[in-house]
């Protein structure tokens, strides 16, 4: 197969195109995959600067309408309930937000990348979680402790890091106590002027790299079937430009044989042109030598 010099050039080009896709597609793929990340994170600033905003009004409304004294509402004399390992606390503002912003919180988990959207005060702590994570205690220490997170100080290094963040869309990466990898992208909550902790959402890393890998697998595909399509043209197209090769060929091996009647027409300027007016001068002069000799 490779005597044929057409299919030396097409696989030798097609060798090259190979390699110029597969160098394509990864910087694509790398791109694209960076811009999904992207995308997520500014996701998260924007949700997580809406939370602040939202959680920060409320708190301010709420000393407004004197339901508490702005001391109340950034009260940290945390009162543990007693029976609860990590422990669980009161202040003198959580119950009103257990009314005045579960629904608030929850509206953000409509989001399926989003695993948990939560205020937290400076030193960590949560007021009110998230529906999916207030489940009925049972008496079963395990079962509450994974199912029933709200009223407890998260100030490992990452939580205290996100509750005392004073910058919009500041992004770590948490692992919960169920062992998910999350995206925790925090901004800050202000009330009355003043930093009373962050809001903090939670994005669930599995859904990013699934999309990734579907990006990936859809481009991998696209650039398989260009590939396939350039490699048939290129041959295609290169034994099509070849083809007079042939013709010159079987016209050297007549000039062997002694055939040197039939004209060799030059059909084109390029390359294999300049060869058939070689070869027809050569014939030519072939046909005149014999000539001669047959006279003598």
């Amino acid at each position: 197969m490779f005597k044929k010099v057409g299919i030396k050039v097409a696989v030798q080009v097609n060798l090259v195109l190979l390699l110029i896709m597969a160098a394509g597609s990864f910087y694509i793929i790398q791109k694209q995959s960076k811009s999904l990340e992207t995308q997520l994170l500014e996701r998260g600033r924007i949700e997580s600067v809406i939370g602040a905003k939202l959680v920060g009004k409320v708190l301010e409304e709420a000393i407004d309408n004197e339901v508490m004294t702005e001391r109340e509402a950034f009260d940290t004399n945390y009162l543990e309930i007693e029976g609860f390992e990590p422990a669980k606390f009161h202040t003198q503002y959580d119950f009103y937000l257990d009314k005045a912003i579960l629904s608030i919180i929850d509206e953000f988990l409509k989001d399926k990348s989003i695993h948990y959207a939560i205020a937290a005060d400076r030193n960590g702590y949560v007021p009110t979680h998230n529906t999916r994570f207030q489940k009925p205690l049972t008496g079963d220490k395990r079962a509450d402790r994974e199912g029933n997170l709200t009223k407890r100080l998260f100030n490992d290094k990452v939580g205290l890091a996100a509750a005392r963040n004073m910058v919009e869309g500041f992004q770590q990466t948490y692992k919960t106590e169920d062992g998910k990898t999350l995206w925790d992208v925090a901004s800050p909550i202000f009330v009355n002027g003043k930093h009373w902790g962050n809001f903090r959402v939670g994005f669930v890393l599995e859904n990013l790299r699934a999309d990734q890998r579907k990006l990936e697998g859809t481009l991998v595909t696209i650039m398989a079937t260009i590939l396939v399509l350039c490699a048939l043209l290129i041959f295609v197209v290169v034994n099509q430009a070849l083809k007079p090769l042939k013709e010159f060929t079987k016209i050297a091996s007549d000039f062997a044989d002694g055939n040197v009647d039939q004209p060799i027409v030059s059909t084109s300027k390029d390359e294999i042109g300049k060869l058939a007016e070689v070869l027809e001068r050569l014939r030519v002069s072939l046909k005149m030598a014999m000539s001669r000799l047959s006279r003598r």
